[in-house]
Formats: C-alpha cells, structure tokens, sequence
C-alpha cells in the first residue's frame, strides 16, 4: 500500500462496492450445486463488478491494485472450474471481468503460473480444445473479447517473461502456452467471422512480437506468422477482405520482419558473412557433430528464411494492385521500411520491394519531410538506383504484350507504372539512351496493338445533301467549339486506358526527351504504313503537344540553355506540320484512305494555328480550301472535325466566327477550286466546298466566279451522261442564282429601269377626269403627228431595189436594166446626192447597232445569271427526277430576277418555254409540281408576252391534261356514298329542297341542251380533303400545284374568252374554297359576271329575291342626243 498514490477514504469506498458483489457471487460459485440454474443470477454479478470496475478507471485509476484484483478474482477463479456449464454469455462477461483486473489490477504484477493458465483459458475459448470438435459456436462478440483478453495479458507478461532462457534449448512455461495462443490469433486472423475480429487478433499479435525479446522465440513463429498474413493479403482472401484489415496485416507484417530480421536484430549474423570461407563453414557445421537445433540464429538460416520471405513477399505483395488509396499507402510504408530496416538481411527482396514502392507511389499526396522515401534511400544506397533502372526497363519492354491483355485494369496499371517510374527516374537523373529508345518503340507497338484489338467504327453510308448545310449552320451558330473528339481510341471502353497513355505521353521524360521521341517517330512514320504510319503520326503530335504545354514561354526566354532545344523543337514541329498540309492537299474522294490519319492531319493544323495566332494567315492559302473540303465528307468523324478545325483557325486569326473566315479569304479558296475545276479535279466535296462558299459570302462573290462557272460549264459538257455528277454541278448554279437574285446590282449598268408588273386590272369606272385626260391626250398625239410631217421632206418612191445582189450574174442584169430604165449617169448621181435611200435595211441595221452602244451593258452577275438559264434548257431532259425538279426551281428563282431587262429576259423566255412547258406531264408528280411553279414565275416575270404560247398549248392538250388532273385529285379523294353536307362527302339532293325557290338554268352539254332544276344539282366533292392522305397525297398537290399556275396564268396573262371559259369550266369546284380567293380574285378582274354565274348554276350562290328600292325624290330619263332619232 505504500506505493499506491490512492487515499484509503476511495480505496474503502471501492472496497465496499465490490464486496456488496463478491460475497453473493461467492456464495453462489461455492454452494450452488446447479450452476446453469443459477447461470442469470451469476450473469447479473459478475457484470456488475465488470461496470464497477469500469466506473473506477473512468473516476480513479490509481485506486486499483492488484490486492483488489486478487480479491475479486476469487469468487470468478471458482467458476471458472465450471465454465462449460455456464452459457457463452456468462463466459464472455467473465473474459470481461478478467481483462479488466489484467489491465487495471494485476498490470506486470501477474503471476507466471496465472498468466499461463489464463492463455490456456483464453485460447481454448476462442477456439476450442485442440485435437476435439467445439462444443459449442463462439459468438462474434465473445471472440473479440477473447482477443482483447489476451492481447491484455500478453501486454502484462511483458519482456520477463517472455525472455525464456538464454540458451533456445532451454523452455519456458509461458512461452510454452504461448504457442497455442499465437495459433488462436493467426487463426482469428485468417478465418475471423468479422473484420473487428481480424482486428483484434492482429492485435494480439502485435502485442506479441512488440513485448517478446528473445530472438529465438520469435524466430520459432515467423514461418507460421508471415504464412498466415500472407494469405490473407494475397489472392482469393485479398478481394474478401476489407481494407481496414489489409492495412492492419500490412503494419503488423512491418513489426514482424523489423522485430525479426532487422539489420539491427541480426546484425551478429551480418557480420559472419563478411568473414572468410573457413570461418563460414565452421559457423555453418557445429563442432562435435552434433546437429543444432532449426531455430538457431545463423547465417543458413537467414539465407533460408530470407528466400523463403522472398517467395511470400511476391505473394503477399499483389495487394499493390488494390484500388484504395489507403491501401496503397500501407504498402509504400511497407516496402520502404523494409528497404530500410532489413536493407542488408533481405537483400534479395530488394527488387520486388523496389518495383512494389515505385507502383504505388503517388506524387499528389504530399509526403512529410520527416517521412523517408525511396529516393533518399537510392541516395544513400546507389544500388537501389540501378534497381530502380532495371525495373523501368522492364515495365517498358512488357508494355506491348501486357497492352494486349482483356482486362482494361492491367492495361491501365502497366501505362501508370511507367508513368511513375519514369518520373522518378527523371528526379533522380537516371537517364539511359537505351530507356528512351525503349520507350519510343514499345509505346509505337502498344498504340497499334490496342487500335488492332478494338473495335472498328460503325460504317456510315454516303453524305446527303443536307449536310453541308449542317456542316456550315454548326461553323456559323456554334463558334466556340474547340475540343476534339478521339481519334485513336474512340470507344467507351477504353477511355480510361486512352487517359492513362495520354497522361503518360505528357509527362514522359524532359521535353527534350519527348521532342527526340518525336522526332525518331516522324522517321518511322516515313517507312510505315496502315496502323503503324497511325500509331506514330499520333505519337508524335501529342508528343511535341507535350513539349509545348510542359514550359511557358517565360520560362525559355529566362532559360537561355534551351534556346537550340527550343530551335529544334521548332523544327521538328515544322516537319509534322508540312507532313500534315501534304495530307490535307491529298485528300480526293475517289481514294479509300483512313480517316483517322486525314483527322490527326486537321489537329496538327488546328495546333499550329493556335500557336502562331495571326501570323498563320498566310498558312491559309494551302490548308483553308482542304480543310473545307472534309465539311462533305461522308465520315461523321471527319466532319467533325472540320468544323472543330475551322472555329479554332478562326478564333485564332483574330475571326470573329468561321463564317468571317471564309468571306474573308474567299479569293483564296474559289482560285484553289478553279484550279481544280481547270484541270477536271473534281469531286463531290469540292463542289459542296463552293456552295457553301457562295452561301456564306453572299452576293458580293457572284461576280468574281465567272470562271468557275465556265469551268463548270466545260465540265457539264464532258460529263453530261454522269447524272449524279451534272447535279452536284447544277447544285452549284443554284446556289449561284439563289445568292444572286439578291444582289443590288442585278439591274443594268448605268441605267434604273423600272420593273413592269404585269398583273391585270379589272375595268375601272369612267368619270369626268378620265374623259377629260382622254381628250388631252388625242389632242396632243394629233399635234405631235403634223409637226413630224411637216418636218419630213417628202421623198420620191426608190427606183432600185433594196439589197445587194446575191450572184454575179444577177449584179450583171441589175446593171444593164438600170441603163436602160435610166441611160443618163448624171440623173443617178443626181438621185444620190438628193438622198434617196440605197439600201433601207443597212440603214435600219447602222440605227440598231448604234442604239445598242447606247445600252448599258449588262452587269456581271446579270450576265452570270443569264447563262446560267440558258443552259438549263439542255439538262431539263436529264433521266434523274431531282436534277430536273432543281432545275425548274432555279428557273423559277431566276426569272423575276431578270426581267426588268425584257430585251435580254424575253428571248430566255422563248428559249426555254418549249422544254419547261413539257414538265408539267413529268411522271414523277413533284417534278411536275416543280414545273408548275417555273411556269407561274415566268407568267409573273413575261406578262403578256406567254399569252400567245398559252394559247397553243391549251389547244395542244393542256386543257385535257389540266382535267385529268382535276379527275385523278377527285378519284383519289371520293368516299362512298354518304349523304350531307360538308367537305369530302357527295350528297344527293333528289327530292330535298336547296331553297325555297326553284330556278330552272340552261345546261350546254356535248349532249345538247337541257334544262336541270336546282332541286336537282348534285355538290361535288371537294377536294380539299378526304381519302386516305387527304391534302398530303400527290394528287392533290399536284392539283394545288395546277391551280397556282392557272391562278398566275389568269393573273399575269392575256387569255381569250374561250379558254377563259375553259378555265372556268375547271376551277368553278373550288372558288369557294377559302385558300382559293386569289383565284377567284384572278378570275373575276377578267369577268366577274362569268364566275358569278358559273358558281349560281352550281349552287355555290343565291340570286337575287327582291328588285332594288327607288330612292325617294329622284327620277330616270332618257338623254337626247342632237341628231339621232329616238
């Protein structure tokens, strides 16, 4: 008691407590004959004294000692005689009670004979008696405070005990029980029931090789300690096992090799081995010849257990592939601490340690300054660098046949460990030629063999052409679009793999080193082809990419060192851009090439333009027109591209959007495509190139193509019979007229003459101010007709013929009938010196030519424009249905464009009516369609200059074709017989009154004449809808189509009454269709009275019922005109 700090006023008090437990639990561990019957009342004790304990530590510690310990120790020490009679629970709370006199009573004051038994007692409850099947299940909870127990105990002993003697010959008792307690713990640890179990035997265990000192005994348990750890963090138990308990192992295994095979631990031993071969063997053979025991220390043994520790490592050691971070760093500690600690006793661990450390090295966590690395010890032992070499080497040979692998994690392990290794070989300037040239191929090897092993892309068919359109609303639209989409790579399951050889090519080696790399890839890239002319095209950009992101330019200019590195880095990047415009100008649609190296070609231009800001302009002359060109390209990939190339040119020319790039050096890109075109290099991307081209520029450019239009001209001429081709052309001349309809300088040249409308007017009613302009105007023509004759001299009739003569024979007799008509020469000079006319025609011709100089010329876009229609007329034929409808639409376009000038538009019109009038019997209906709106456009855009040509066809069969039109729109919209009223149904009246009033009308028949009453008229079927697609199907759009031309016809167009009637005739069906008022507008402005009777006889309208009202007040009479008769 004198060394307890403790007053005796708590020690009582606690005394008192325990003795209110003890003596009941006493009584009932000695006197109770039925110990299971008392089980709840002994379970109710002996937790009590567990919670008193407990209460005690929390309050006063120092009041515990072993004397209170010994004292409540006694009643439990008797039921522990019967402890399989008691439930597990009644055992596991005495565990309990047990590990707190341990740790709180007893502390290193436990008897050895009592610590013994107590390991027995411990371990045989966890786990049974050894050689007999448990008895009973061990719940989890029990286990672990079975373990808690033991680890406290073990703790207790301290080193004293577990010295054992001196001599390994020698045994002691505790180190006897403590066997079986170590086989409990490895056993806990490999096959525990929980992680918190396995937690608590590594703990124990811990506590084993951290208080045992003898060398000896520890050396006794290594084998089976790292052969049970070890299955625990190798494979199968690795992927069950949480993380939590891979990184306890890992710790405890660290304790178990330093506490063991230590340099320090076995320094004895290191020291033999620096000594001569005699002395070696003696150590190795005992004198006497007496055989020593295994567990002697000796140099044998440590070569056996280091290779033997060697084998387990590389089992044990495949945790440095787990995921988790945590994981990863226990395993880093592990090596290094080896490498440290048993640097000279596992020697030949060394380079799987080594290649274990670099693995999971990780440079974004940052690493205490205090904390050893393997860079400062390869500083302090020079052969861990060679290692470290050694194995970079060999991670970089095995690259390419571990890339092969199915499992994308080894892919991506294989890359990332180069990557580690080859930033620590740069920090600690291990730099080898044979490395980087090592490097270069297996990188070159892997990149091909991972594009050989995946999947091709999907094949796409052929571009339509809306995608230009596309192409060019994305350039426009979206001028921000500068990242590009893989090229190598490309699918889903390998993007992690294609970011870990990204990041590794960006951070391999100096940027010398990659520039070099770059350079010995370009010499490959020379004398391959295929996949490998690929895979080191690609290698080397992103290489030199590297080298350019790696520095600022700050840093070279303070560098001054680097300036040839940056010279040749400059140059070498020159030789990939150079390589890449030849593939841009290449490029041609009738070669099968890979797409994917044509799309590296459009990155390495991007890059260099984003490099060289505006001073690449002048780069824009060779690489602009090609990289346009991909905008047709039926690659979705390459399209892609183009469009991401354009807006990064763009941005980095200081344009504001691709749109301003192109107009601006539109003279560059239409001089390429007119050498093209010169030469008959053409293909569908370039024609596609000009439209967009001419879209995007506008009207400005129309006048600058007149040689590409004659380019296209010759080569419609030389490759008319290709259909296809003629309309990639003729889609060319569309966009061309499309954009020049538009321009402001379409009218003539120095003149301003005023469009004529041609729309018809109905009669205007005659007033006083209509009669009195009437009168002015004869007056003023009269007036003007007697001052031209009487400023004419009058002139005799001409005596010889206008005209020169055609033969020479009929000169002769001219000659002579003139002599004899007129012998005297001196009245034919006469006559020739009053004026008279000799040749009338030659005059009239010398008056056109000279009214024509006066004529303004005609402008470039109005003579592009012009030829432009005029060549249409020779391709309306052609056998493809859309050429021909493209062609009617740009007649269509055209012509009011161009008829301001009637002199020049009207003989067009003259020129192409006889082949756009044949269009509208087309057999494909949208073809006719077309043609109907070509034809209306030119009614709107002649006037009455088509009346007489209408007039002929209508004759011809345009009437007969208009009504089988009519008829087929009608027959495709008929329903069955259904009564009522409404659009789409036939309905017969019969007896059923239209009216109150019968009105009998005159009907004209081919039949003769007849009368038909209103009661009896029959309502048409409407083609405004019914059927099957109503308005949609082609019947009714080509009779929509029908009724537009008809419509213009009437409206622009001189018609006589007849086929007024005709027209009439056809149309009345539908005038009253609200969508039809301009037809009926049209028809009514020729002859209201017509379509009002036309539609009165149809129902359509109702007469008039009452006369008009006289106005009140006002008379009617006759006007007497002097001098007629009434």
């Amino acid at each position: 008691m004198a060394t307890t700090t403790a007053t005796p006023g708590p020690r009582n008090d606690f005394f008192k407590q325990l003795r209110t437990v003890c003596v009941p639990l006493s009584r009932l561990a000695l006197q109770s004959p039925d110990k299971a019957a008392t089980a709840k009342e002994i379970l109710t004790h002996v937790e009590s004294l567990s919670e008193i304990w407990a209460a005690q530590v929390s309050n006063d510690p120092t009041v515990l000692d072993e004397k209170l310990a010994e004292y409540t120790f006694f009643p439990v020490s008797h039921l522990l005689r019967f402890h399989d009679q008691f439930p597990i629970r009644v055992i596991e709370a005495i565990i309990k009670l047990i590990r707190f006199l341990i740790q709180y009573g007893w502390k290193q004051k436990i008897s050895e004979d009592l610590a013994v038994q107590l390991l027995f007692f411990f371990s045989f409850t966890i786990s049974g008696t050894p050689g007999q099947a448990k008895k009973r299940h061990v719940p989890e909870e029990t286990a672990i405070e079975g373990f808690k127990a033991l680890g406290a105990l073990i703790t207790a002993i301290g080193p004293s005990n577990l010295l054992a003697s001196q001599a390994p010959g020698e045994q002691n008792e505790t180190v006897t029980a403590l066997g079986p307690a170590i086989t409990v713990m490895l056993d806990g640890i490999t096959d525990g029931v929980a992680p918190t179990v396995q937690l608590e035997a590594l703990q124990c265990l811990q506590a084993v090789y951290t208080t045992t000192r003898n060398q000896h005994v520890l050396a006794r348990f290594l084998p089976g300690t790292v052969s049970s750890l070890t299955r625990v963090l190798a494979p199968p138990l690795q992927q069950k096992t949480q993380r939590r308990v891979l990184v306890r192992c890992l710790q405890v295994l660290t304790i178990v090799f330093v506490n063991v095979l230590s340099d320090i631990k076995v320094r004895g031993i290191l020291k033999q081995f620096e000594t001569e071969d005699k002395a070696k063997m003696d150590d190795a053979q005992p004198s006497g010849g007496a055989e020593k025991p295994q567990t002697e220390l000796t140099p044998a043994w440590l070569r056996a257990t280091a290779a033997q520790i060697k084998i387990a490592l590389a089992a044990a050691l495949k945790v440095r592939t787990h995921e988790a971070q945590d994981v990863q760093s226990a395993v880093s500690k592990f090596c290094i601490s080896l490498l440290d600690e048993c640097h000279s006793s596992l020697a030949d661990c060394q380079s799987i340690l080594v290649e274990s450390a670099m693995m999971v090295e990780n440079e974004e966590n940052e690493r205490s300054m205090l904390e050893t690395s393997l860079q400062d010890l390869a500083a302090i032992h020079p052969e861990l660098g060679d290692c470290i070499q050694a194995t970079l080497y060999n991670w970089v040979t095995s690259l390419p046949r571990l890339i092969q692998s199915n499992d994308e994690r080894i892919k991506q392990l294989a890359v990332r460990n180069i990557l580690r290794g080859s930033k620590m070989a740069s920090a600690m300037g291990l730099d080898s030629s044979t490395l980087n040239d090592s490097l270069g191929d297996s990188l070159r090897d892997s990149i091909v063999a991972l594009v050989k092993g995946s999947k091709p892309s999907k094949v796409v068919g052929d571009v339509d052409e809306s995608s230009l359109s596309t192409a060019t609303d994305l350039t426009v639209s979206r001028p921000n679009i500068q990242s590009y989409p893989p090229v190598l790579l490309d699918s889903e399951g390998f993007k992690s793999t294609r970011a870990e050889i990204t990041k590794l090519i960006a951070n391999v080696g100096s940027p010398a080193q990659q520039t070099k790399l770059a350079a010995a890839m370009l010499d490959c890239l020379r004398d391959s082809e295929g996949v490998e002319q690929i895979a080191s095209y690609w290698l080397a950009f992103e290489l030199l990419k590297a080298t350019y992101n790696s520095a600022s330019d700050m840093e070279d200019m303070l560098d001054m060192s680097s300036l040839d590195e940056n010279r040749y880095q400059e140059q070498v990047f020159q030789e990939l851009y150079d390589f890449s415009a030849s593939i841009l100008a290449s490029h041609s649609d009738s070669q099968e090439n890979d797409w994917r190296i044509e799309a590296i070609a459009l990155e390495v231009t991007a890059f260099a333009a984003s490099r060289m800001k505006e001073d690449f302009r002048p780069e824009l002359i060779d690489v602009l027109y090609p990289v346009t060109t991909f905008l047709g390209s039926p690659t979705p990939q390459l399209r892609s591209h183009a469009v991401t190339t354009l807006n990064v040119i763009a941005a980095s020319c200081g344009y504001k959007n691709v749109s301003e790039l192109v107009v601006d050096n539109a003279d560059y890109m239409v001089n390429s495509i007119s050498l093209r075109l010169n030469t008959f290099d053409i293909s569908p991307a370039s024609t596609k190139v000009l439209v967009m081209l001419i879209r995007l520029t506008g009207p400005r450019l129309i006048p600058f193509l007149d040689d590409v239009v004659a380019a296209i001209f010759a080569a419609l001429d030389n490759y008319h019979g290709y259909p296809v081709f003629v309309e990639s052309l003729f889609s060319v001349l569309s966009e061309v007229v499309t954009q020049g309809v538009k321009s402001d300088m379409l009218l003539l040249e120095g003149s301003n003459p005023q469009a004529v409308s041609h729309l018809k007017r109905g009669p205007q009613p005659l007033d006083v101010d209509y009669m009195v302009d009437t009168l002015n105007k004869r007056a003023e023509r009269t007036k003007r007709a007697r001052e031209e004759e009487s400023a004419e001299p009058t002139q005799p009739h001409p005596k010889k013929p206008w005209g020169p003569g055609k033969t020479k024979e009929a000169s002769e007799a001219k000659s002579l009938l003139d002599q004899l008509e007129n012998p005297d020469p001196e009245e034919e000079e006469d006559e020739k010196e009053g004026g008279l006319p000799d040749d009338p025609s030659s005059a009239l011709a010398t008056r056109e030519d000279e009214e024509k100089k006066k004529q303004p010329s005609n402008t470039p876009t109005y003579a592009l424009l012009t030829r432009v229609l005029t060549l249409s007329q020779h391709y309306l034929t052609s056998p493809t249905p859309t050429l021909r409808k493209s062609l009617l639409d740009l007649v269509a376009t055209v012509s009011p464009a161009l008829a301001p000038d009637e002199n020049a538009f009207l003989p067009l019109v003259h020129t192409v009516w006889p082949v756009v009038v044949a269009r509208i019997k087309d057999p494909e209906p949208f073809v006719a369609i077309a043609a109907c709106k070509a034809l209306g456009s030119m009614c709107e855009a002649a006037g009455d200059f088509m009346a007489s040509r209408f007039k002929q066809e209508w004759g011809d069969g345009m009437a007969k074709w208009l009504r089988g039109v009519k008829r087929e729109a009608v027959k495709g919209r008929e329903m069955p017989k259904r009564t009522g009223t409404g659009a789409g149904r036939a309905f017969i009246t019969g007896s059923k009154k239209v009216d109150d009033m019968e009105i009998v009308l005159p009907i004209h028949s081919a039949n003769g004449g007849q009368q038909l009453s209103s009661k009896q008229l029959v309502s048409t079927t409407s083609l405004s809808g019914g059927g099957a697609l109503g308005r949609f199907s082609q019947a009714h759009q080509l009779w929509d189509a029908v009724l537009g031309l008809v419509t213009a016809i009437l409206r622009y167009v001189k018609v006589d009454d007849e086929m007024f009637d005709e027209m009439l005739e056809v149309v009345v069906d539908v005038l009253h269709e609200p969508e039809r008022r301009e037809l009926k507008e049209a028809l009514e402005t020729i002859n209201a009275d017509a379509v009002w009777l036309a539609l009165y006889e149809r129902g359509k309208v109702k007469g008039i019922k009452h006369m008009p009202q006289a106005v009140k007040g006002f008379s009617f009479q006759f006007v007497r005109v002097p001098g007629v008769v009434a």
